[in-house]
């Protein structure tokens, strides 16, 4: 049985479709950045109605500006498709799959390409064809990093409702603030292993993947794969769970590249560390190491805990805890994760 919620969100989108279909709306592919292994590939889009945009520079570049400051509600305002047919194409291979309820592909092909950035070309009958980047791991890697986003690589105030409300539904997006270090730290970590895959993991929803993708390429955090999730109803509950999205991807990574050790980034906020330690337990041998954030003590307090000494929660010597990216660098630089000479006990993992 679909839970009420479900059918209810169903009929308003229907509504929501039809109205915009009226209005001259037609579908469009949101591509996400796909990552897999050189047998298969892991390819995501999202399919959405939009106000056709007419062909001249002057009003192109009056869409690109509206779309980069576009502010956080309007992302949740978009009308997904409905289970429609998607055709992705990628290394003279095509495949046709279906969205779900959410407009959301995330579909697995197979292929034959060699490691490094592919990429897939993906439209609708009518749709125009756009391009989705895809980056295929050598086998020989045996380093990836995942890690999470709010308030790890960027400063959401998600523990405190009403700031992170404001963040996320109202902020312009060039006034979200990186967390101090984590882009160089990913960026050592990524350099540490040439053709390390790096994965953007989190609980946010698919609405703002293209906000959050212009944040990190604006702040220069390393290319990467994001996992995000559909807000919402599902057929048996009222409200996702995040922790499982969390959970399930980081299960899904294991199984997918079984040689791979991660390195897991994440913040003490909300659940990274009951996360990540329930990963370890299940598969202790693909963490390279796990490295979490601490909030400030103010952070902290309003979040509606105590400061946590990382003397009281570290698990074991894998375990790094610091208020930014430099106190985390300096940490995983004596694990031997980080190859640079600015860092005292750097070592090379070769």
């Amino acid at each position: 049985m679909i839970h009420r919620a479900a059918r209810i969100e169903d009929w308003l989108h229907d509504k929501r479709e039809k109205f915009a279909r009226r209005r001259g709306h037609l579908p469009v592919v949101i591509p996400y950045t796909g990552y897999g292994t050189p047998e298969r590939v892991r390819v995501l889009c999202r399919v959405l109605l939009a106000k056709p945009v007419k062909v001249g520079g002057r009003t192109k570049r009056r869409v690109a500006a509206r779309e980069a400051g576009i502010r956080g509600w309007r992302s949740f305002t978009s009308v997904p498709v409905n289970d429609v047919t998607v055709t992705i194409e990628i290394g003279g291979t095509a495949h046709r799959v279906q969205a779900d309820r959410g407009g959301v592909v995330d579909t697995v092909m197979q292929v034959n390409l060699e490691p490094g950035w592919h990429t897939a070309r993906l439209h609708t009958e009518a749709s125009a064809s756009v391009e989705a980047p895809v980056f295929v791991v050598a086998p020989d890697v045996r380093r990836g990093i995942i890690s999470d986003v709010d308030d790890t690589v960027m400063v959401t105030t998600l523990p405190r409702p009403m700031l992170a409300a404001w963040n996320t539904f109202v902020l312009d997006e060039h006034a979200r603030v990186p967390t101090p270090g984590m882009a160089v730290l990913l960026d050592r970590l990524a350099d540490a292993t040439p053709g390390s895959p790096v994965i953007y993991l989190s609980t946010g929803a698919w609405n703002v993947a293209p906000t959050l993708s212009r944040f990190l390429s604006r702040n220069l955090y390393p290319a990467g794969a994001l996992l995000l999730t559909d807000w919402g109803p599902t057929h048996d509950r009222l409200f996702r769970s995040g922790r499982e999205h969390k959970h399930d991807n980081l299960r899904r990574l294991a199984q997918e590249f079984p040689e791979m050790k991660w390195i897991l980034i994440g913040d003490d906020g909300q659940h990274d560390e009951a996360i990540y330690s329930d990963f370890q337990q299940e598969f202790p041998d693909s963490v390279a190491a796990v490295a979490i954030r601490r909030l400030s003590p103010s952070e902290a307090v309003l979040a509606g805990r105590r400061p946590k000494d990382a003397a009281d929660t570290k698990r074991d010597s894998l375990w790094v805890y610091g208020p930014d990216g430099a106190s985390l660098a300096e940490q995983l630089a004596d694990l031997g994760l980080i190859v640079d000479p600015g860092l005292p006990g750097s070592v090379d993992p070769a």
